[in-house]
């Protein structure tokens, strides 16, 4: 009886565990069914005795064996297909007139609608209705941009009436379509800079609600960053009544365990929504990772995804992205600093 080699003895270790990451590295094949498969394989385990390594699948061929029809080792591994599909699906919601039905999206990528929207949500974090309304919107805002008429520009983009539209134009501009045409010239936002704790702050609203809390060490600077923000609205200083807010927010940042309800208007694409609505549901004092943020809305593999989103945060401490850490605890990456997060968790703490 010929003894294993200490390389086939981690093959099987990795057979036994069906381990993913070995995927690609080598095939096994196996005598009594005549197929040879991936290390991940969910087939049925087959005795030690019976299995037998190849480094390709040219070579398994060459011994005689088959591709199993259960992992497919001959084509792409399943995460690459699966990418390659939502990919296909993606290109197919951007070339068409109007949005494609979920029967249809999944019939082209040969899945069922419900295996296909769980995909699809897992890969991208949002679902492929969403992902068609975000990029109706994008597809409006550059019609605007190229000058279009508003009318044209609205059926242009793929709304199907001018009313579906109005009902949902602050969501998607945040303005008129006529003012977000002429790049927001005529909205006017109220700010002041004031000082806290933690340096200079900027708070700036809009009729709606506040729409930029931001912390820095330079007035100036944070006046430019709103200035680049909002390039070609109009900038008023607030009255004695903003005042009172900008009190507020900064009540928010010296105690921010603080119950302090702030009117908002937050924009931003579907997904980073779902986020920041996640962000907020973490109570003072407590803590969340990136990855079980990303398990909370619903989408586990997008936690790349949720970083970005925590980085686009435009409103510091009204949506805590301070509270969200790195798996292993340590603070990552801040907007306005990790020196300024990790005072706001601390203070947190004591209270």
């Amino acid at each position: 009886m010929l003894t294993a080699t200490p390389i086939e003895d981690r093959r099987w270790a990795a057979v036994v565990a069906r381990d993913r990451a070995a995927d690609g590295e080598f095939f096994y094949s196996v005598r009594t069914t005549g197929v040879y498969c991936r290390p991940s394989c969910a087939a049925r385990q087959p005795r030690r005795e019976n299995v037998g390594f190849h480094e390709t699948t040219a070579e398994a061929e060459a011994a005689g064996f088959r591709p199993c029809r259960r992992c497919r080792p001959n084509e792409a591994p399943l995460a690459e297909r699966h990418a390659e599909a939502v990919t296909a699906a993606c290109r197919m919601i951007e070339a068409a007139e109007t949005p494609p039905t979920l029967a249809g999206l999944a019939r082209a990528a040969g899945l069922s609608p419900h295996h296909f929207h769980r995909l699809f949500k897992a890969v991208t974090g949002v679902t492929p209705r969403a992902y068609a309304a975000a990029h109706r919107d994008r597809r409006l805002r550059e019609e605007l941009a190229a000058d279009a008429p508003v009318t044209a520009a609205i059926y242009g983009a793929g709304f199907g009436s001018s009313s579906r539209f109005y009902e949902r134009a602050d969501q998607v501009l945040g303005m008129s379509a006529k003012r977000y045409r002429r790049g927001g010239e005529t909205a006017q936002i109220r700010f002041a800079v004031g000082e806290c704790s933690l340096g200079a702050i900027l708070v700036a609203a809009t009729d709606k609600g506040v729409c930029a809390i931001l912390l820095g060490e330079d007035p100036d600077r944070l006046v430019r960053d709103l200035q680049d923000r909002f390039s070609r609205a109009e900038l008023v200083g607030g009255d004695a009544g903003f005042e009172a807010l900008v009190a507020q927010v900064v009540g928010l940042v010296e105690r921010p365990a603080a119950q302090v309800d702030l009117p908002l208007d937050v924009r931003g694409t579907a997904f980073q929504q779902r986020v920041w609505q996640a962000l907020r549901q973490i109570k003072a004092g407590e803590t969340a990772s990136y990855a079980e943020i990303a398990a909370r809305i619903g989408a586990p593999k997008a936690v790349r995804a949720v970083a970005q989103a925590c980085a686009a945060n435009n409103l510091a401490v009204a949506i805590p992205c301070h509270r969200v850490v790195r798996t292993d605890g340590a603070l990552s990456g801040y907007a306005w600093g990790v020196e300024r997060k990790q005072a706001l968790l601390e203070r947190e703490a004591a209270a």
